[in-house]
C-alpha cells in the first residue's frame, strides 16, 4: 500500500478567520503543520488543499506540492478527496490516504505512524482516527475538543463536544479520550464516506466521524500516548501552542 497525505487548509473559517495563516512563534500555522507532517518518512506524497489564493501564493514561496480544490466544500475530507483525485492519478482502492488537519501545528510524525499501524496490520479496518487520553478537566469540558466513546476492541461508537463519559467529578480513572485532528482511511472507504448522506449526530454535534457510525460502518482508534498538545481552533489557542511548542522536541528542527 501506499500512503498519500493531504493537509487541507482555508481561510474562512467562522471562528477564527485567516488561520491558516496566522502566525506562531513568527511562522505561519500551516508551515508549522506541513513542515512537521514531512518529517513522516514513509510519505509517496504530501500536499497542501485549499481554496484559497492566499495560501497557494505562500505555499511557492516555500515549494509546498498544493492542490486548488473547489470553494463549496463544507467538510474537510471532501476537500481531501478532491485533492486526491486531482493530484494522484495512479491510486490503488486500498492504498493509504491521511488526513493531516490543518489547525495540528504540534503534531509529531510519530502520530502518523501510530494512525495507519492498525489499516496496515488488519485488512478489515478501513479507517482510523488519532486517539489521545485526556489528563485534565478543562480539555475535558472543552467544547472544542471531540471527544471519543469507543468499544473494548476500539472501535469508536460515539464522537461528541460533551464531556463524555459521565462522571460527578472528572478523574483520568475514566479513561477520557480526544480526538486529535489526524485519520487514515483506505483510499475506497474515503470515496464510500463522501457519498453518504449527512447523519444527524455528525450535524447536531458538528462531528463528521458520526456520519460514519450512522451509517452502520466502523472507525478504529490509534491510541497514541499523551503529551502536552493542543489544536487551534480559536485565537485564545495561539498563546497556549507558543507556549508549549517552543518546549516540544521538534521545536527548531524546521
Amino acid at each position: 500500500m501506499k500512503i498519500y497525505g493531504v493537509v487541507p487548509a482555508r481561510m474562512g473559517s467562522s471562528r477564527f478567520p485567516g488561520k491558516p495563516l496566522h502566525p506562531i512563534n513568527n511562522r505561519p500555522m500551516i508551515e508549522h503543520v506541513y513542515k512537521r507532517a514531512q518529517k513522516f518518512p514513509r510519505w509517496d506524497d504530501l500536499c497542501l488543499a485549499t481554496c484559497d489564493d492566499e495560501i497557494v501564493d505562500f505555499a511557492k514561496k516555500l515549494h509546498i506540492p498544493t492542490v486548488m480544490t473547489s470553494h463549496h466544500h463544507v467538510r474537510c475530507l471532501d476537500r481531501v478527496a478532491e485533492a486526491i483525485e486531482k493530484n494522484i492519478l495512479a491510486i490503488n482502492e486500498d492504498d493509504i490516504v491521511v488526513c493531516v488537519q490543518g489547525d495540528e501545528p504540534m503534531l509529531h510524525p510519530e502520530m502518523i505512524h501510530a494512525v495507519i499501524k492498525p489499516i496496515e496490520e488488519q485488512q478489515t479496518v478501513n479507517c482510523t482516527m488519532l486517539a489521545m487520553s485526556i489528563q485534565d478537566e478543562a480539555q475535558f469540558t472543552n467544547p472544542d475538543i471531540v471527544k471519543i466513546i469507543h468499544n473494548l476492541a476500539g472501535d469508536v461508537l460515539y464522537t461528541s463536544r460533551s464531556p463524555v463519559p459521565y462522571c460527578k467529578q472528572f478523574s483520568t480513572e475514566i479513561g477520557a479520550k480526544r480526538v486529535s485532528g489526524i485519520f487514515a482511511f483506505r483510499w475506497h472507504f474515503l470515496k464510500t464516506f463522501n457519498q453518504l448522506a449527512e447523519s444527524p449526530l455528525e450535524c447536531y454535534e458538528s462531528c463528521d466521524s458520526n456520519r460514519i457510525m450512522d451509517h452502520g460502518y466502523k472507525v478504529r482508534i490509534a491510541p497514541y500516548p499523551y503529551q502536552p498538545y493542543f489544536s487551534v481552533d480559536s485565537p485564545q489557542d495561539i498563546s497556549l501552542v507558543e507556549k508549549y511548542m517552543t518546549k516540544d522536541s521538534l521545536w527548531g528542527t524546521y
